[in-house]
């Protein structure tokens, strides 16, 4: 079924409604906020935080952050049963995403976005409150899941992606592409060709589809407006901006209008920023500024906060691209996948699959390590092996893998500048490729019927155990 809120505001009641909410009065937000979110993101219950009565701002200036980082508020956002398993979640979501057709965005003239302004001299940022999240950021970040705006100016293809902005004074910002290639800085190069400014919007407090369809790797001229009315089975109601005439979600809760200035009139440092591998991947670096010309935000607004964290916390509690690893895996022919997941904030990849043949499980790890992003790590269990769980992983990898028989390493392959691992001399000169392992902890194929039978419990006897018993084993 499709996700059932309006904006962010209604996910937080439901998320409320599920008893995962936690409301946190009087946190400061140098690094207090930053901090309590990193603890809970890591508690086992992992709830959502709603900040407010933020010492130096009115009370209802309100902060949400761990909005999706367990897997059942992932499955919320997404429209999917919460009572599902994690790795019957992710299945569920595979499926649907292959199916999903795109619903374009309808326009209005109400957006609740406009029922405060301000605009030109009155521009003043520091009303919100925005957070300085780890301690050696370079700055206060009111971007960690902030959508960006931008319109092609030679196709009218309308961006809305994921980029952090840091806050530089109370009418600039600094918006952070990461690469040439992000289509943010495409775009935006193209108006700096012609010598114009590039008009851009900034997105706080977006309803959680639309936050990831801006994670969604989707190519130039897609629209993560009509992904994200696809997740929700209606169109996203979209309102021009006041200044920019930029299409912008009707519902949200603070948006920031203005132009990013070509690199030849200002550029300013952007940055540290602690990343989702646990570590800082750079120093200060020239970002492009936005002049921010004109505010709009809803009463009592909520800034939706999605900082990067030591893993295994990570922005989303499904791993949707260990999802795609999946997909890919089945349209290349590779037969009895079972499940895919992705530990350590995506850097470990796992398949599971039923043995057909001699080699099949080296065939699933090489097509898995082509598509893991910045993944060191593939592992390749059997189909009585939850992927999802590493306790199960590890358990496989400690008694099926032999390592002078198991281990593959790949050479020269896919990673980032992001990588704490690569050499910065090496990262200086562009060379940003990594090796990976890929460990069979697959029972051997050639005598997997006499490998000693496991005495634990099928994944199925478990789930009928867990079903019936829930009541009595559940926390109260």
């Amino acid at each position: 079924m499709p996700a059932t809120y309006d904006d962010l505001r209604e996910f937080i009641e439901q998320v409320e409604a599920i008893g995962a909410l936690r409301h946190i009065p009087g946190a400061d937000p140098y690094l207090e906020i930053g901090g309590v979110t990193e603890v809970a993101a890591g508690m086992p219950d992992c709830p959502a935080l709603l900040f407010d009565d933020i010492p130096g701002f009115p009370r209802g200036f309100r902060i949400f952050t761990n909005a999706t980082v367990q897997a059942r508020r992932a499955a919320l956002a997404l429209g999917i049963d919460t009572s599902l398993t994690p790795i019957e979640a992710l299945k569920v979501w595979k499926e649907t995403r292959s199916k999903l057709k795109p619903i374009e965005p309808v326009t209005t003239t109400k957006a609740a976005f406009l029922e405060n302004s301000q605009s030109g001299p009155g521009v003043d940022l520091s009303i919100f409150p925005t957070p300085y999240w780890h301690r050696k950021d370079g700055g206060a970040y009111i971007g960690s899941g902030s959508l960006i705006i931008m319109r092609d100016p030679d196709t009218g293809w309308v961006n809305a992606s994921i980029y952090r902005v840091q806050v530089h004074g109370k009418n600039r910002v600094t918006i952070q592409f990461d690469h040439m290639g992000r289509h943010g800085n495409m775009i935006a190069q193209k108006y700096w060709d012609r010598g114009e400014r590039c008009p851009v919007a900034v997105v706080n407090g977006e309803d959680p589809a639309l936050f990831i369809a801006g994670f969604e790797y989707l190519p130039a001229g897609q629209s993560e407006y009509a992904f994200a009315g696809a997740i929700k089975g209606r169109p996203i109601e979209v309102c021009a901006g006041p200044l920019t005439g930029l299409p912008l979600p009707a519902r949200a809760e603070i948006i920031l209008e203005g132009h990013l200035l070509p690199p030849h009139e200002l550029m300013l440092p952007e940055g540290p920023f602690g990343e989702f591998t646990g570590y800082y991947a750079a120093d200060a670096r020239p970002a492009p500024v936005m002049d921010v010309e004109a505010v709009h935000y809803r009463n009592n607004p909520v800034l939706l906060g999605s900082p990067p964290m030591k893993p295994p916390r990570f922005h989303f509690g499904l791993p949707f691209r260990a999802a795609s690893i999946w997909g890919d895996l089945e349209a290349a022919g590779v037969t009895d996948v079972v499940g895919a997941w992705q530990h350590v904030s995506q850097l470990m990849t796992v398949v599971a699959l039923e043995q057909r043949y001699a080699g099949h499980a080296k065939r699933a790890g090489l097509i898995a390590a082509a598509n893991s992003y910045m993944g060191r790590l593939i592992v390749i269990v059997d189909e009585d092996v939850d992927p999802s769980s590493l306790a199960d992983v590890m358990w496989a990898i400690t008694t099926r893998a032999e390592p002078s028989e198991s281990v593959d390493i790949i050479r020269d392959a896919w990673s980032s500048a992001l990588d704490p691992r690569i050499a910065l001399a090496d990262k200086a000169r562009g060379a940003t490729s990594h090796s990976k392992m890929i460990i069979n902890a697959c029972k051997p194929f050639a005598w997997r019927h006499e490998f000693p039978p496991s005495s634990a419990l099928s994944i199925e006897e478990a789930r009928d155990i867990e079903r019936k018993w829930h009541a009595v084993l559940s926390p109260r």
